[in-house]
């Protein structure tokens, strides 16, 4: 369902700009009082503060309470399917874990991937998954958790791993024709899939390759946290679980799903449930001990695979190491991420419904006065819009029906303004905390939006290409016959 754009002709800028500075200054003293404690609830709270004062700009610009509640509810409610698919995610590690798909996973990639390859065969790998799902939250949810187990056996600092998975999977999402924003793009933009992702290439690839560079540096020069005896790992790992290449059966029939364009939610409960499956049959030990039990019986099974899918659950072991890779909070893991995402759509939802984000657009639609300016103009709208509305899609929505006008009558192809929606929408939606994308990414991984922020190289260098691109007036296609100002 499109959503709908709500225009406020009463609204002034400065008034639009109220919630919004008020959230970043809240935001960034709650971070500061709390630091990564901040998403176990008060940063929540301080998102239905800034919900608060969006609505006080409201009623003094004749926005009805009942309108801002209408479009609240319609915000939350487009967020139900990545409700349910990140607790589909927490059901998925659990049973990953317990069945030893993520340990066996962590085990053969300890032997293949050495240090200096870590970083830049994570990114290379998400980027292959990605593009063959056409899902970034897919591509985490699956290959992403094991390369975080692995690069944290290694050594690694979390948020580089991270960064190195959220680049990968944010590439292929981005260019993959299965991906729905990037047929969200053409569509809002005017034009179609194929001449999109052709021309979305020019930039993307160039920020690729140096993404690449930057992570193959970075593994040839960044030690990794203390000398980590790969031999101990993998004896303690074959000591828990029984390793079996049968249990990479269940991982495969997943993305096999997910590229025969399977709905997620339904590829990703075939795969817990695959994965309760070979549980029993392979680490029958691990369920008597979730269970609490010493033999096996149809309840005791039935307890331990249902604690692993829904509850925190902990796998003994006297490696300090393995510790935190053994061990997996199931659904209830993703109930605070489920409460940042609500609270931050009442948020975006009252500055929808009083037309703040609609100003916002307007006002740097006017500040375009030169083809770079229009670029730049799209980018901080696509920006503003990600950290404001906390979603992705609408960071595409609004300026693509905003912008598109304009491009056409600067004489530019709309695919200039489907490929800077995603330079600028799509790829950036991650790098904040408090949007759907982040607090997906941030919960599925484990790893918190501002430690993996200065490592998720490909979408910090996105926006700067496209606008690198504008400034130099490289490759920026125009229209055989523009149209001419009436």
């Amino acid at each position: 369902m499109e959503p709908k754009i709500h225009r406020n002709k009463e609204l002034s800028i400065g008034e639009a700009l109220i919630p919004v500075l008020a959230i970043v200054f809240l935001l960034g003293y709650n971070v500061y009082v709390f630091g990564d404690e901040a998403l176990s609830g008060s940063n929540q709270f301080v998102l239905l503060i800034g919900g608060a004062i969006a609505a006080i700009v409201g009623f003094f610009n004749k926005v009805t309470f009942h309108k801002m509640m209408e479009e609240v509810a319609s915000n939350i409610q487009s967020t139900v399917g990545a409700i349910l698919i990140l607790l589909m995610v927490g059901a998925l590690a659990g049973t990953w874990l317990v069945s030893g798909i993520i340990p066996t996973m962590i085990y053969y990639g300890l032997q293949i991937l050495s240090p200096a390859i870590f970083l830049p065969a994570t990114l290379i790998i998400c980027s292959i998954i990605s593009i063959a799902t056409g899902s970034s939250w897919t591509t985490s949810a699956t290959v992403g958790i094991a390369l975080i187990g692995v690069g944290d056996a290694l050594g690694f600092d979390l948020g580089m791993v991270a960064g190195a998975v959220i680049s990968g999977a944010y590439f292929g999402d981005k260019l993959s024709p299965m991906s729905d924003t990037t047929n969200l793009a053409p569509a809002m933009a005017g034009t179609d899939l194929f001449s999109h992702i052709r021309y979305m290439t020019l930039t993307t690839v160039p920020t690729y390759v140096l993404t690449l560079v930057i992570f193959i540096i970075m593994g040839l020069n960044v030690e990794s946290k203390g000398n980590v005896n790969i031999g101990t790992l993998l004896n303690d790992i074959q000591n828990t679980f029984n390793v079996s290449l049968w249990l990479f059966v269940v991982p495969v029939v997943v993305i096999g799903l997910i590229i025969k364009k399977t709905e997620p939610l339904i590829a990703l409960l075939i795969g817990t449930l695959f994965a309760a499956l070979f549980a029993l049959i392979f680490q029958p030990h691990i369920i008597n001990q979730i269970a609490g039990v010493s033999q096996m019986t149809f309840e005791s099974g039935y307890k331990g695979v249902m604690n692993a899918i829904t509850r925190d659950v902990v796998i003994p072991t006297t490696n300090k190491t393995l510790a935190d890779l053994f061990a997996s909070g199931g659904m209830q893991k993703m109930l605070g991420t489920i409460w940042l995402i609500i609270c931050a759509m009442v948020f975006g939802g009252i500055m929808d419904a009083i037309g703040a984000l609609a100003r916002i657009s307007q006002t740097l639609l006017k500040m375009a006065h030169t083809t770079f300016g229009l670029f730049a103009s799209t980018v901080g709208s696509c920006l503003a819009i990600n950290i404001t509305a906390s979603d992705q899609y609408l960071s595409i929505v609004v300026p693509g029906k905003m912008f598109a006008k304009a491009y056409e009558k600067k004489g530019l192809a709309p695919e200039n303004l489907s490929r800077t929606l995603e330079d600028a929408g799509t790829v950036t939606s991650v790098l904040i905390p408090w949007n759907t994308c982040g607090a997906y990414q941030s919960g599925t991984l484990g790893v918190s939006t501002i430690d993996y922020m200065p490592y998720a190289i490909f979408n910090l260098l996105s926006p700067f290409t496209t606008l690198i691109f504008a400034a130099f007036q490289i490759k920026i296609k125009q229209l055989l016959q523009p149209e001419t100002a009436v």
